[in-house]
């Protein structure tokens, strides 16, 4: 019903709309005498609000076939550009750097609500000293190391449940659950204790991946439709923005008593006589950690606005942002590379050759360390990101003054976006793309070297590229390669009879398996 208003009040705009479009493309030009790039007519564009997203990029295809690598959507006020090709996305996103990294504004057009994230933030003074903050306070390997027994813990408690559903699974003579929601649960619980500093209970930590999951499926599937001419979609779909604002009011209603449980403990270990000594710390050593992402939020000052601290508002949007990230991506391309090592057995036992080449049967877990000794190990990782990437697309970015791409103009305030998966399968730059192939990435694969940052080139960017290139880069290889090997060192993963591994797609927050991964687990004996 929200679609067929939107549709109706679309209708009656239209010839306005056009009458605008029109005098934008002829007012419009580069230097050069630029055009936009083609794509569909506006009318044809209304289309999308009833679209999927896996047709929308089947759409993408089809544009890109027969008009070439840089296309355009219209939806309602907003121009969306789209590069399919890896050499003009890398002039855009490194030599155009500046230029397109600004992002559209996207919460505070729906919810009314700050921007300040790292992820949402206009390209300026404060998001640098977010994503500052961010990459030195956390992200730093020396922060990193920090959550090894964090990681740990995850780990055991991880292959514990793995184990005892592949056990009672065998008991019962049926199929084991789907493993997707263990790796979900398990990389929530790593990311809320990074984050809050803490070990929550496990009702806590269920509570609050349900909020994130509410706000996040709101995203999903609003963000586009609200993208519509705000104005009007704000006053049309009242009872549907109320849900995001209940979603988010549910989030701090949680995260605040966090912030400031930390914030009190702040207050003590910098009092006279705390001194950050083993008195303030010592009765909750084992489930509260010294650092925490929260920490250094505490610790912000923004210069330019009169170098207040931030809110517990930003503070608890910055928290969810820092769960996103870490979680259902890091899940996402476990699950696909899990699913590819059980769908092609010999690379597994390839993988598990060098584990135990370098870790021997004596070592209670692959170290973090080891996984730096292990090159099969990373090319397996890597093969995971460029044919199952976990995100399709990139946050849009936003451009902030006219520029030239590939001969077209891409005007000031235009969205842009990059078909990241299609990159990852171009047969011009990967032999036999859409096979799981992991010697690709070693010495005389036509992957070797590969540069994931994009900086000298572009063959595949499941990060990004570029200034707004992921923050967690690092964190999220060091987490892949580190459960990876421990959960092939751990268990023999085989297909359950009867249940084959289907690769089909389904865009849920990031592109998952449409029928989730079901697995046979069989525990390896050691010695």
């Amino acid at each position: 019903m929200d679609t067929q208003l939107l549709l109706l009040a679309a209708l009656l705009l239209l010839p306005l709309a056009a009458l605008l479009v029109a005098k934008q493309r002829g007012t419009r030009g580069g230097k050069n005498g630029a055009r936009l790039p083609p794509g569909l007519p506006l009318l044809g564009n209304l289309l999308l609000l009833r679209r999927s997203s896996s047709d929308v990029e089947a759409l993408l295809r089809r544009l890109v076939a027969r008009h070439g690598p840089v296309v355009s959507l219209r939806v309602g006020s907003t121009l969306s550009i789209f590069i399919a090709d890896h050499r003009l996305a890398h002039a855009a996103l490194v030599g155009s750097g500046a230029s397109l990294a600004d992002r559209p504004a996207v919460t505070r057009a729906l919810l009314g609500e700050s921007d300040n994230t790292i992820s949402r933030s206009s390209y300026g003074p404060v998001w640098r000293l977010l994503r500052r903050n961010l990459v030195a306070e956390t992200l730093h390997p020396s922060r990193v190391r920090l959550f090894a027994p964090a990681r740990a813990w995850v780990r055991r408690a991880l292959a514990e449940t793995l184990g005892r559903e592949a056990e009672e699974a065998q008991a019962r003579a049926r199929a084991p659950p789907p493993v997707m929601e263990a790796f979900r649960h398990a990389m929530f619980c790593l990311l809320v204790l990074m984050c809050f500093g803490g070990r929550l209970d496990e009702p806590a930590v269920r509570a609050i991946a349900a909020a994130q999951h509410a706000w996040l499926m709101f995203m999903a599937q609003n963000a586009n439709v609200f993208a519509f001419w705000p104005a009007l979609t704000r006053i049309l779909l009242r009872g549907r923005l109320q849900k995001g604002l209940d979603a988010r009011r549910r989030q701090k209603e949680l995260f605040v008593p966090l912030i400031e449980a930390r914030r009190e403990r702040k207050k003590q270990l910098d009092s006279p006589g705390g001194g950050g000594g083993a008195s303030a710390a010592a009765p909750d050593k084992e489930t509260t950690f010294e650092h925490s992402y929260v920490d250094t939020l505490l610790d912000i000052r923004l210069p330019d606005e009169g170098n207040r601290a931030l809110t517990d508002d930003e503070m608890a949007n910055l928290c969810s942002e820092f769960l996103t990230a870490g979680t259902d991506t890091t899940s996402t391309a476990l699950q696909w590379i899990m699913a590819e090592l059980v769908k092609n057995p010999a690379i597994q036992e390839k993988l598990y050759s060098e584990i135990k080449a370098t870790c021997g049967d004596e070592q209670e877990e692959v170290g973090e360390e080891d996984t730096h000794r292990m090159p099969y190990l990373k090319a397996v990782v890597l093969e995971g990101l460029r044919r199952h990437p976990p995100a399709h697309f990139l946050l849009a970015h936003k451009a902030a003054e006219d520029i030239e791409v590939g001969g077209y103009l891409i005007p000031k305030g235009a969205t842009v976006n990059f078909t990241v998966a299609e990159m990852g399968w171009d047969e011009r730059e990967w032999d036999r793309p859409m096979d799981f192939v992991p010697e690709r990435f070693l010495p005389g694969g036509d992957g070797e070297g590969v540069d994931v940052t994009g900086s000298r080139e572009i063959k595949m960017m499941p990060f990004g590229v570029g200034r707004r290139i992921c923050a967690g880069l690092g964190i999220a290889m060091l987490h892949l390669e580190y459960f990876v090997a421990n959960l092939v060192r751990e268990f023999e993963w085989k297909e359950v009879p009867g249940e084959k591994v289907d690769f089909t797609e389904t865009r849920e927050f990031t592109t998952v398996m449409k029928k989730p991964l079901r697995a046979r687990l069989v525990r390896r004996t050691t010695g």
